[in-house]
């Protein structure tokens, strides 16, 4: 319903949860030692977080709070990882595989076609669309045959779109340094023909949404001109995303940072709504595009203040947003890490349980 922006009294939540800690708090239960049944247990106290649940109770390893020094054989490798969630950090060294400008330029996406073994996070096999297409079905239930289940909020999701692609297999730097070279142009076409046979792979799952995401933009804005990403970039959103729409469904787009630049091209092209940080404008967007999908507001830095005047007014301001747009989900935009203070947590949902109502019942 609030996909949708039918506006359901309870506004749900969607976050972005990374704090095993809170989880020990709330529950009495050692997150590390029973995963499951502290996880049912958080399920029956917080319903509407609707946590996933491990298969088993199998613990899980509990990380070395004073140093990553042989936490992953990265970082046994001399580089540096920190805590994130219940294990580690990854690396930065998108585009480790290109020594220069003239060696990205040379590369063709098509030609490659197998992704597998590098490290775009979309990282898979994309040269036959059958077999794309059964890996994908495959995650869902065989008895839902070509339709998800009428009124579900099923989806699928893709964290490439098209911006993410060239940043993740060239790197920032030479990114940058090659995305005004005419030569560029070439090589975005050839990920955009990728990603026409995700979308088109898409469109035939059983789903009712697909999760679109792309890091346009950083806390302060966009990362190349409006100009730029309406030649390059928002053509081909719209593209995509009639593909997937034709068969009824619809997209929802996901950024970190500040949308509020590129939120009307976003919704411009087909999306019902945007999922992004506390940077951005949450109301500005409802005002302009009635009933849309909108969540990001609440802020983890206002969480780790631990300052219960402090939270509560966040959690208010988030219900008066709300009321602006029956599509609002109340979330921390900027995640709830592993040190966010657990009674802070604890307010918050709290908080939520009983201020998150459009109506009372």
């Amino acid at each position: 319903m609030a996909f949708k922006g039918m506006a359901p009294d309870r506004i749900p939540h969607w976050e972005h949860w990374s704090c095993p800690d809170a989880e020990t708090y709330l529950t009495g239960i050692d997150y590390y030692e029973h995963p499951r049944l502290c996880r049912l247990r958080m399920r029956e106290l917080y319903p509407f977080l609707d946590l996933p649940v491990p298969e088993d109770d199998t613990p899980v390893p509990r990380p070395d709070l004073d140093g990553c020094e042989h936490s992953s054989a990265e970082v046994q490798e001399g580089r540096h990882a920190v805590r994130w969630g219940s294990g580690f950090s990854w690396h930065w060294d998108w585009g480790k595989n290109f020594r220069d400008a003239e060696e990205a330029l040379a590369f063709s996406p098509l030609e490659q076609g197998d992704f597998t073994n590098i490290p775009v996070v979309e990282s898979r096999d994309y040269r036959d669309e059958e077999a794309l297409y059964r890996f994908y079905r495959s995650l869902y239930p065989a008895e839902w045959g070509d339709h998800a289940p009428e009124g579900s909020s099923a989806s699928c999701g893709f964290y490439n779109t098209m911006f993410m692609w060239p940043l993740l297999t060239f790197g920032w730097e030479l990114f940058l340094e090659i995305c005004l070279d005419e030569r560029f142009e070439r090589i975005l076409e050839e990920f955009a023909e990728i990603n026409r046979r995700v979308f088109r792979v898409f469109a035939r799952l059983p789903v009712n949404f697909v999760i679109c995401h792309d890091d346009i933009v950083t806390s302060r804005g966009p990362v190349c001109s409006p100009e730029w990403m309406r030649r390059h970039i928002f053509p081909r959103y719209e593209e995509f995303w009639s593909i997937v729409r034709a068969t009824g469904k619809d997209v929802v787009f996901m950024s970190d940072g500040c949308m509020d630049a590129f939120a009307d091209d976003v919704m411009a092209c087909g999306a019902i709504g945007i999922i992004s940080e506390p940077y951005t404008d949450y109301r500005a967007i409802a005002r302009r595009h009635k009933d849309c999908f909108i969540a990001g507001e609440g802020d983890s830095r206002i969480l780790m203040s631990r300052d219960p005047e402090a939270i509560r007014k966040m959690v208010e301001r988030m219900v008066e947003t709300a009321k602006m747009s029956g599509g609002y989900m109340m979330c921390v935009g900027n995640h709830i890490p592993w040190n966010t203070p657990p009674d802070a947590v604890k307010l918050y949902l709290d908080l939520s349980e009983e201020l998150a109502w459009r109506n009372r019942p």
